[in-house]
């Protein structure tokens, strides 16, 4: 082969390379768009739910030791988050920010009860179990009235719902996309090598020889596109946070670590299998039909 027509090949398999790897690259990225998107609604499910909770309106005539033992006990029951005391006074002052105006000088007694505002965990922020969690609380001696919006948790459980299957039928549209488009590149790319493969097979190779560099490439070829993926995610992420700060509260290691792992498993397996089954096609497939 002349030289000229030998740096005319190299480059056409460089661009063969780029071009599958940008593909690639480009559904990850898609990807692990969703799976952030859907990672992050999960967390922001979890922080909605975590915020509804009860007012704990305490009895007249009940002493603060009595009231902080009883904040003690809940903090240890297994559906509470958190718990916070707010006395008579502390009650009056945010009720005074309010309205704007000091109704106890108006009415010469402050009429609040101390509360307690209790959070609880997000598996227990649901109808059945709210109203379970309220009829133990009414049964404390203490206790005078729980209150909580029970409209805005129904509200809430249903639309969160609503969501999360919206999220599970679009990732799977997604990800059944990202299968054709993954397989389309690269049988495109072992298309313009068919004859190379056919003629590795006319000197003697098996197909195992013939496809050990196609898959040890395709393999390559998903964690090159992977680390980019997952670059330009971090990037997108970094720029996000920057303009909405809430964000921050929102991340969790341990979440993009899996997301981390997930971009290159879906990466390297997707390419291998396409590579597996494109080679295997060309190997089996009659001479005659290498030309068409």
């Amino acid at each position: 082969m002349l030289p000229q027509e030998d740096r005319y090949y190299q480059r056409r398999i460089a661009t063969s390379y780029f071009t599958t790897v940008i593909s690639i690259t480009l559904v990850l990225f898609l990807m692990g768009l969703l799976g952030m998107i859907i990672l992050h609604a999960k967390k922001l499910s979890d922080y909605v739910k975590e915020n509804i909770g009860f007012s704990i309106m305490i009895r007249e005539g009940v002493k603060e030791a009595g009231i902080l033992e009883l904040k003690k006990t809940l903090d240890k029951a297994y559906y509470v988050k958190s718990t916070e005391y707010i006395p008579k006074a502390r009650a009056a002052e945010r009720l005074e920010e309010e309205l704007g105006e000091d109704f106890i000088g108006f009415l010469g007694y402050n009429p609040l009860l101390p509360t307690i505002d209790l959070r609880l965990k997000a598996a227990f922020a649901n109808p059945d179990s709210l109203n379970r969690i309220e009829q133990r609380l009414l049964a404390r001696p203490e206790i005078k009235e729980v209150y909580y919006q029970k409209s805005l948790v129904d509200l809430i459980n249903r639309n969160l719902e609503k969501i999360s299957l919206i999220l599970l039928g679009f990732s799977g549209i997604l990800l059944f996309i990202a299968i054709i488009l993954i397989n389309n590149t690269i049988r495109l790319s072992i298309y313009s090598k068919r004859f190379i493969i056919r003629s590795m097979q006319l000197v003697g190779a098996t197909e195992g020889f013939i496809r050990k560099p196609f898959l040890s490439r395709s393999i390559l070829h998903g964690c090159i596109s992977a680390i980019i993926a997952i670059a330009m995610l971090m990037v997108l992420t970094y720029f996000s946070i920057e303009e909405l700060p809430e964000l921050l509260e929102l991340q969790d290691p341990f979440i993009l670590l899996v997301l981390v792992i997930a971009i290159f498993l879906l990466g390297s397996f997707l390419s291998f299998v396409s590579t597996y089954f494109a080679v295997r096609k060309y190997l089996r497939m009659r001479t005659d039909l290498l030309y068409t």
